[in-house]
This record gives structure tokens, sequence and C-alpha cells, in this order.
């Protein structure tokens, strides 16, 4: 027998069937990995395949926030809860809508420890100034010991299957405490899953790249290629962003996570710099055409044989 296998996973996946791999030992089979991850963690990609959508959903969300707390002439604080365990790609993709200016006043990732006081000493410092504050943190914020954050309330967590803390209940935590602290009208917003099944907001570039992705897999392997992931590579052509494919083996992305670097965070730890504007920018343009039928998105719907 011979066989192809595609398989479009995550940083998690891509660990687990590279250590557990065994069909060699009974077929002739070629291997390509698709990355597939809105968490944007995947190590020797420029970005993968989903992120841009979740992150312009994300940024797109904040400044709907940023206008509804406006709405009001009494004093508001927001918390937003955004995916990201490890890596804070998602969270920081508040910054675009910061850029925009109608965003977050402060952003927190797990790439840097998270300290309570400090925060509600941040999040006082702009309320007392403006009467309102809007906070985008992201899950997986861990305090100086590595304690995740969501477990002050929840003490131990329930498990997913991968052995991870099921994470979630983060954003309500911290608005109790800052309704404690401050008596302002404090609103908990978590994303949760809606962050990544946005399919009306999602990203024409990222669309089109993961087509890129898929073809380039399938090329790659029936010109022989095996046991390699596809991989973006961004280029500037007269000044326009590009972007270009490369195959890594699985050997090399397995087990490395892809955080977002400390350079793009500001020194106070609560704000993204520039550079990750300048990054994630060119990944959200243009919007994909959604089908619509009796003022609804139409879904295709898949026959299991």
């Amino acid at each position: 027998f011979f066989f192809f296998f595609f398989f479009f996973q995550a940083e998690d996946g891509i660990r687990d069937f590279c250590l557990s791999r065994g069909l060699g030992d009974v077929y002739k089979r070629q291997v390509m990995g698709i990355p597939k991850t809105i968490d944007n963690d995947l190590f020797g990609t420029d970005h993968c395949p989903g992120f841009a959508s979740a992150a312009k959903y994300i940024a797109t969300s904040l400044m709907e926030i940023y206008h509804d707390a406006r709405v009001y002439d009494i004093g508001t604080i927001t918390v937003v809860e955004a995916m990201g365990r490890n890596a804070g790609w998602l969270t920081a993709s508040g910054a675009l809508a910061t850029y925009a200016g109608n965003g977050p006043d402060l952003i927190y990732l797990p790439e840097v420890a998270f300290d309570v006081n400090k925060f509600i000493s941040d999040v006082k410092n702009i309320y007392d100034k403006s009467g309102k504050c809007i906070i985008l943190v992201s899950e997986g914020i861990k305090d100086k010991d590595g304690k995740l954050i969501s477990e002050y309330s929840k003490g131990e967590m329930k498990k997913d299957s991968f052995g991870h803390a099921q994470l979630g209940g983060l954003a309500a935590y911290l608005a109790d405490a800052l309704t404690e602290e401050t008596g302002a009208k404090v609103r908990a917003v978590e994303l949760s899953l809606l962050q990544r099944c946005a399919a009306h907001c999602a990203s024409k570039t990222d669309v089109d790249e993961s087509f890129m992705a898929g073809k380039a897999a399938v090329e790659a392997a029936v010109e022989g290629e095996t046991d390699k992931m596809v991989a973006f590579e961004r280029k500037y052509v007269c000044g326009k962003y590009k972007c270009k494919i490369k195959l890594l083996d699985l050997s090399e992305v397995a087990n490395t996570e892809k955080k977002v670097p400390l350079e793009w965070i500001n020194e106070e730890g609560n704000g993204i710099k520039e550079e990750f504007v300048e990054y994630a920018l060119p990944l959200i343009k243009g919007e994909s055409k959604v089908k619509i039928e009796n003022g609804l998105p139409r879904f295709v719907n898949l026959k299991k044989g």
C-alpha cells in the first residue's frame, strides 16, 4: 500500500504526531504538515493560517467595545479575555485597535509575569484620569511563580486531553477584583470560541494564504517530499508585503513554541509596541466574501461517509 497523509494541526498535534509516528513501519507513506493554529505559536513559520482572521476579529471587537463604553456618561471599566495559553499573539492583536485609535488602554500577555496589585494600580491610573478603561488580557497570564491567575479564584483546574489546564473565567475574576478596589462599574467579556470561528470577519490575505499552504503541501508530496511542514516566509517587494512558501523538517517544529518577542512588549509589561502592529497589519488586510442566504451566512455541511 502507498498513501499520502496530510495533517492540519497546531503545536501540540505536531509534537504528538512526531513522537508517535509509526506508519512507515507497515506502509510506504508520505507525510506533509500544514500549519493551522490561531495561536500563531508554531516555530519556523512567520505566521500561521487562521491567526490573521482571529486577530482581525479581536481587533474589530475591541474597537466596537471601545465605542460601546463611550455611549454612557458614567465611568466604566471593561476587562476582555482573549485566547493564548503560553503565547500572546492573539491578545497582542488588540494593539491593532489601539493603532486605529479605538482600542484597549492596557494589554497583558503571558510572556510577562503578571502582578495583580500592579494591574489594579495600572487600571486606577487610567480610570482616575479618563473615567474609562479597557483592558485586554490573555487567558494564560501567570504570576512570577508560574501560577495561572485563573487559578487564584478556581483553585486546581480541570485538564484537557493534552494535560493542560482548561482556561477561562479570568476576566470575571479580574473584574471582581477591580469592582472591589475601585467601586466602578466593571464588565467582563470573554471572547472564547467566537474569536476562532468568525468567518464573517475573516482576512482575505489569511484565506488566500491558507489555500496556498494546502496547495503547496500537495505539490510537495507529489514531488516526493515527506516528513515536512509547510511554512510561511515574509518578503517585501517594492515595499509591499509578500508571502513565500518554505518547507521545514517536522522534527524542527515539534516541541518548540514561538512566543511574542519581549522587545515588542513595553517596559511596563502592559502594552504592545509598534513592531507588532507592523508585523500584523499586512496579514489582516482584505475582506473575505461570505455567501449570504435569507440574511444569514450560508455554510457548507459536509456529509460523513
